[in-house]
């Protein structure tokens, strides 16, 4: 679908800025949004998936019409395989900043992974060497983007289960580099931190010590599963199908403590449950910030209209 396409058949209008709060949010999934809208969601904001809504308008884009006008939104990327050794798609980047047109999402972020080969399209997030090389490139494919939609992204730390042998960098000295490099910001996933560390035996507390916190302008929280390797050794998988678990929890608390409040999104991808299941995630990750939950932040955005804010 090209861009032409999408652009023709949506709406013609624009919403205005709205920024992300420092409280907790969740991923936005089609079987909430009615409960979400007719009960008024103690929710601090919504992400959602640029590639689940680069269809030319219909239900989705209903959907999340109605919830952008009342909620903030983080505009999370899976497919732009940023750490591909080959040139960005060019359609995919159109579709992408014709959504951050549209939607204006207060955060934009991607992966530090590649999923693209020529014209081959992988369902995984594959990782990256941490080399000279791959640096380069990386910084090469984040300005194009920033430069493109006109918007600073962040850059999501990866979970890993191997490792190269040809990295030369610490990943948080990659990702510290990445930034100065691209003028990017960082997404700071707590849960990728817990499941690296595991795969790899070291303490996810030290690599946090070690991280540019600084540059972290939002948190992901999320589940895993618990696998075991060929050795017996215990393999965690970043799932995103469960509850947040207790260490993860933890390693939360501890970032909370160096970074300050920070918008805290809780990833539920798999295996989605109830919206009520969903929200008492969100509610923990509050309490961790000092927010009362049951105070909805009343958002200030109005609808723009094709005469005076359509983005084009």
């Amino acid at each position: 679908m090209t861009d032409t396409v999408l652009s023709a058949n949506l709406p013609p209008f624009s919403f205005d800025p709205l920024p992300l709060p420092a409280r907790a949010g969740v991923g936005l999934k089609a079987s909430h949004i009615d409960e979400i809208l007719s009960r008024k969601a103690e929710m601090g904001f919504f992400e959602v998936h640029a590639e689940n809504y680069m269809g030319a308008g219909g239900l989705p884009h209903a959907q999340l019409r109605a919830i952008r006008e009342n909620y903030p939104l983080s505009l999370h990327g899976v497919g732009m395989s940023i750490g591909s050794a080959g040139k960005l798609n060019s359609s995919h980047l159109a579709r992408f900043k014709r959504l951050v047109e549209i939607y204006q999402p207060a955060m934009i972020s991607e992966h530090l992974a590649w999923s693209t080969h020529d014209d081959v399209f992988y369902n995984d997030l594959l990782p990256v060497p941490y080399t000279g090389e791959t640096l380069a490139q990386v910084v090469t494919h984040i300005d194009e983007m920033q430069t493109y939609i006109g918007k600073q992204i962040l850059i999501e730390n990866p979970s890993t289960y191997v490792t190269f042998e040809e990295s030369d960098w610490s990943e948080f000295d990659f990702m510290a580099e990445l930034a100065k490099r691209s003028g990017c910001g960082l997404l700071f996933d707590v849960n990728n931190v817990f499941v690296s560390a595991t795969n790899h035996k070291y303490s996810p507390r030290e690599y946090i010590d070690a991280y540019p916190l600084h540059l972290v302008r939002e948190i992901h929280l999320a589940g895993h599963a618990e696998e075991q390797d060929d050795d017996g050794d215990p393999l965690l998988i970043d799932a995103h199908d469960r509850e947040v678990c207790d260490s993860v929890w933890d390693l939360y608390r501890y970032t909370i403590a160096k970074t300050g409040s920070l918008p805290s999104l809780v990833e539920w991808d798999n295996d989605v449950p109830s919206w009520e299941v969903l929200t008492d995630e969100a509610r923990k990750a509050n309490a961790i910030l000092g927010i009362n939950s049951s105070v909805i932040p009343t958002p200030t955005s109005s609808l723009g209209h094709a005469d005076d804010r359509h983005a084009t």
